[in-house]
């Protein structure tokens, strides 16, 4: 850092080369950035404070790329954001404009937090401030002793080249106090400001949080694959479009220091959030590859001492093939088809599908899914975190590899009536032609709810199509569209039947009426056993009715009594 210099780029400046065309030398302002920036230079004239002010990282970032981002974190030079909020507010009061809440967010390191910030409102739009500061960190810690610092310490002290820029509002410039923030941005260069090692070994999270940013603003890119294709040539190709990951960071990232530091610095709820944001960004599949590839998959998933049967060699490739696949077949359909919530289920459920016969033993003996595991351990996805999702998650997920046979099993059943019902063109197929399939895939639908369409697609992944390998070894993209074809089919068929919100189909008969036809006082396994038999008698047609469904539990217990 010896010697460095800052650059300037005048907001008038001219515009260079830039990646895929976006990255730009100047900042354009919205109307309410300007409000928002002119208000706070106005504090500074009235106060008569030298303060220098920065909107600092993600924010400047997005603005060279040609993107609206609402995250302004003000960085200060020479006093603390709350002193810096009164501040606001005392010329608020003497311009007579309403004085706004200021919300001081404590230090917080368990949550990548280290340092106070307040944070207010301006024009309808929540600013933080915090000072400048510099890092000194412990060997055996990723929490730093923090002080304040200048600008240019704290744009080195920064994770990536390319989020330690600086848009200072004084001057109405960008500053790149590292010297090489702007060019690793249009080059699409991801670059620590420091020697990676040094980086990573500081904050190990560094490495995820690389790999993040590395995939997140990228422009898509879209290579067909089955479940073996080389995770290698994916890289390649990926590399042609994509933000890359700089040499030396990925030789620092895959070395055994670090991925010892990650595994033993970094919380696993960290590393959860981090992998989760991955899962749900825009390039799921890429973000997976460089874990892989930077040899962290066992580190960032890492699997109970007592798995079995045990992991075998190229693993981590096959659940990167699996995801790679179940993307693409996703892309073919459609993600509008399904909902953020869906497509992360998905998404994780195709990741780990490799490891599905994969258990472990609990403290009693009992064998669990890996999955679970990882899960629950690995990541620590919380239930009761609001970011991550439904408490059902875990259950989602696993249900997705249980629901996996059963659809399988039924697919032959659901594309012969889709069939049928071609061919004849009727708008109704007999109810006898569609019994036992609506039946079977109404229970499984009810089982996973709205979810289905989820556990179908990872069906349709793994379920064995009679196709030309020869051709296919020419073109890709035909089990592709075979799969997506056999997709389509079978959700028709279930829609066409009148299943796909079956869920919240109401019983037509209740257990208080069961047990009055079986002539109990109390609930018990009968009357259990007679709502499960009354549910099947009701999906076999949808058109029958209470009166219909009584009438015949009556008839059908009178006939087992007899013969009992």
């Amino acid at each position: 850092m010896a010697g460095s210099s800052s650059s300037y780029y005048s907001s008038s400046s001219s515009s260079s080369s830039s990646l895929s065309g976006q990255a730009k030398d100047e900042i354009s302002l919205i109307d309410k950035e300007n409000q928002i920036f002119e208000r706070l230079l106005q504090v500074l004239h009235h106060f008569n404070l030298q303060t220098q002010l920065r909107v600092a990282g993600g924010w400047v970032r997005d603005k060279l790329l040609g993107k609206d981002c609402a995250d302004i974190d003000i960085a200060l030079d020479d006093m603390m954001g709350k002193e810096f909020s009164e501040k606001v507010n005392e010329y608020l009061s003497f311009a007579g404009e309403e004085i706004q809440g200021i919300a001081v967010i404590q230090c917080n390191p368990d949550q990548s937090k280290h340092l106070e910030t307040a944070r207010m409102k301006l024009f309808g739009e929540w600013i933080d401030f915090v000072n400048l500061r510099c890092e000194t960190y412990n060997k055996n810690s990723r929490i730093p002793t923090m002080e304040f610092g200048s600008a240019e310490q704290d744009a080195y002290r920064r994770d990536l080249t390319i989020n330690s820029l600086f848009y200072n509002i004084n001057k109405k410039s960008v500053e790149d106090f590292t010297g090489r923030g702007l060019s690793d941005l249009r080059s699409g260069k991801i670059v620590t400001p420091l020697p990676p090692k040094e980086t990573f070994l500081d904050d190990p999270l560094r490495v995820l949080r690389a790999i993040r940013f590395g995939t997140s603003s990228t422009p898509f890119c879209f290579i067909a694959s089955s479940l073996f294709v080389l995770v290698d040539a994916y890289i390649t190709e990926c590399a042609r479009f994509c933000f890359e990951l700089d040499e030396e960071l990925k030789e620092a990232a895959a070395s055994d220091e670090v991925r010892v530091a990650l595994a033993d610095k970094i919380s696993r709820e960290r590393i959860g959030h981090e992998i989760d944001l991955m899962i749900c960004g825009k390039h799921p599949v890429q973000a997976m590859t460089y874990v892989c590839s930077l040899q962290l998959f066992w580190v960032v998933f890492p699997l109970p001492s007592n798995s079995a049967p045990a992991v075998l060699e190229g693993c981590d490739r096959l659940c990167i093939a699996s995801v790679d696949a179940a993307w693409n077949l996703l892309e073919l359909i459609g993600c509008t088809a399904f909902t953020d919530e869906q497509r992360r289920v998905y998404l994780y459920s195709a990741l780990f599908y490799p490891l599905r016969e994969i258990v472990y033993r609990d403290n009693k003996g009992k064998k669990i899914p890996v999955a679970n595991y990882i899960f629950l351990n690995s990541l620590k996805l919380k239930v009761n975190d609001s970011k991550m999702v439904r408490a059902d998650f875990l259950l989602l997920c696993y249900s997705v590899f249980l629901l996996d046979e059963s659809f399988i099993s039924l697919i032959p059943s659901l594309t012969e009536i889709k069939t049928a019902e071609a061919g004849n063109r009727r708008e109704k197929i007999d109810v006898t032609v569609t019994s036992k399939p609506r039946i079977c895939a109404g229970l499984l639908l009810r089982e996973i709810k709205s979810f289905w369409r989820v556990a179908l697609l990872i069906s349709t992944l793994s379920y064995p199509i009679d196709f030309d390998r020869a051709e296919v070894s020419e073109d890709k993209q035909l089990e592709l569209g075979l799969r997506r074809n056999l997709f389509t089919t079978v959700e028709s068929a279930i829609v066409r039947l009148g299943l796909e919100n079956v869920w919240e189909m109401k019983p037509l008969v209740n257990g208080r009426e069961i047990m009055t036809i079986l002539q109990l006082k109390t609930g018990g396994p009968q009357v259990s056993e007679w709502q499960q038999k009354s549910l099947e008698w009701q999906l076999a047609d949808p058109n029958r009715t209470s009166e219909q469904c009584l009438d015949w539990m009556r008839e059908s217990h009178s006939k087992r009594s007899k013969l009992g």
